[in-house]
């Protein structure tokens, strides 16, 4: 029939509505759903169905069933470290899609991490300030890979610090994604010590609370990123020019 709508299985339609429950807060953390024979009467559906549901709810993380008397499907506690992990492999499927380069990751850091730097002078601690330390390396004696994977915990961190753990979460897909052979073959002999030289920067305003001196450092570390890395997108360079008196 033309124009007529494809309904979706029933068992996606119920994990839909539970979903919808669950993240709307009608749903919290902790609270069990009803049990399988209610939900069947409720929604009209088969047991099989009801249970492929919550299969699909529970390989998303936003429940855990337990066995036992005392058993069931209860509203799963917010967990970051899994809800970043959904968030990375979504996001490495899109950066290596023909859609997204090396320019976008990099615009969406400079959005994120400028400010970023800026509320980690202000709300950082001295705990912060130990991580951001261990997550120094040496570019005289390190490799390729042990720098690469600091300079990811670095920026990790720093997210960290600013006491938001928004900023963490999604950070940290952005700090996992690769660059690409491509881009690391052709990166200039000093890039990894000007790394360290920047990182090594922010740490010191970090540590004096400099919050303009943080959020410049960081933007200057993102542009010689962009330059070295072939992919400057400094969005002042793409933004017509101002007319003169406006």
């Amino acid at each position: 029939m033309t124009g007529s709508t494809v309904r979706p299985p029933a068992y996606q339609q119920l994990a839909d509505d539970l979903r919808a429950d669950i993240t709307s807060g009608r749903l919290q953390p902790g609270e069990r759903l009803p049990p399988e024979p209610e939900l069947c009467v409720k929604i009209g559906v088969s047991r099989s169905t009801v249970r492929e549901a919550l299969r699909l709810l529970a390989s998303q993380h936003l429940i855990v069933t337990t066995r036992g008397v005392t058993g069931g499907s209860f509203v799963a506690h917010p967990d970051a470290g899994q809800l970043a992990d959904g968030l990375s492999t979504g996001f490495a499927l899109l950066a290596h899609s023909a859609g997204v380069g090396l320019a976008d990751l990099l615009e969406l850091r400079r959005a994120l991490e400028v400010p970023a730097a800026g509320l980690a002078a202000v709300r950082r601690t001295d705990a912060h300030l130990a991580e951001l330390r261990g997550a120094l390396f040496d570019p005289a004696i390190d490799d390729f890979d042990t720098m690469l994977s600091a300079h990811s915990v670095f920026h990790r961190v720093l997210a960290k610090a600013t006491g938001n753990p928004l900023f963490e979460l999604v950070g940290r897909p952005l700090y996992q994604a690769s660059y690409g052979e491509e881009v690391v073959a052709h990166l200039p002999p000093e890039y990894w010590s000007r790394i360290d030289a920047d990182h090594r920067q922010l740490v010191d305003h970090l540590v004096a609370r400099e919050v303009e001196a943080a959020t410049s450092a960081a933007a200057r570390h993102l542009d010689y990123i962009a330059v070295a890395a072939g992919a400057d997108t400094r969005v002042e360079r793409e933004l017509p020019s101002t007319p003169s008196g406006a």
